[in-house]
């Protein structure tokens, strides 16, 4: 039996999503382990992001300073706006270094069975920004809500800028992707998504 400091530490690591008890006696254990200057960085850390981290006021991705680092970036292309569901997807798309307009983080995806409704999420700052833009690309997940979400803010932004350029992100198969281990979505989009070959 661990002593209840430990065993309160190990309960907080359960608290991360995929963290199961496993995992977090073995986080917990680490952290015994680690000299105290470490720990303290650690805690620090932790407070920091409480404490410092906000929502970038344009764009609604994560920062630490007045406009996050993308919205204040000249060589960005402001007229391309890139429609994610949270900050990790920025971190995503980023990544590929495929892309060099600008963000938008809903902050979540319209859910009637979660009560996420449209107003609970950063869409009214994605009307405003729509305005200068001359393309809004839907990213949301293709999962149902991901696709109501997506649907919603079309519907929206056609109402209000009838000649905005809006897209949807490709979907479908996986470059190496089996058709018989794909699902039913997946295979439908990678159906009604197809292209002529060259």
């Amino acid at each position: 039996m661990y002593p209840g400091t430990l065993v309160q530490l190990i309960e907080n690591f359960r608290k991360l999503p995929g963290v199961g008890e496993k995992t977090a006696e073995r986080y917990a254990l680490s952290v015994c382990d680690m000299n105290e200057t470490d720990v303290l960085e650690f805690a620090e850390a932790l407070k920091n992001v409480k404490e410092k981290l906000k929502y970038c006021p344009v764009c609604g991705n994560l920062t630490d300073t007045e406009i996050c680092t993308i919205c204040s970036d000249p060589d960005r292309n402001k007229k391309e706006i890139f429609v994610v569901q949270s900050a990790k997807d920025v971190l995503a798309i980023e990544r590929t270094a495929q892309f060099r307009g600008v963000y938008h983080v809903l902050n979540g995806l319209i859910s009637a069975a979660k009560g996420i409704m449209p107003e609970n999420l950063n869409i009214d700052t994605l009307i405003e920004r729509a305005k200068d833009a001359d393309e809004i690309i839907l990213a949301t997940n293709t999962t149902m809500d991901g696709e109501t979400t997506a649907m919603y803010l079309d519907k929206l932004l056609q109402e209000q800028y009838p000649d905005l350029l809006i897209t949807r992100i490709a979907r479908g198969m996986p470059s190496g992707g089996l058709l018989d281990y794909a699902d039913e979505m997946t295979l439908a989009h990678a159906l009604s998504d197809r292209r002529r070959l060259k």
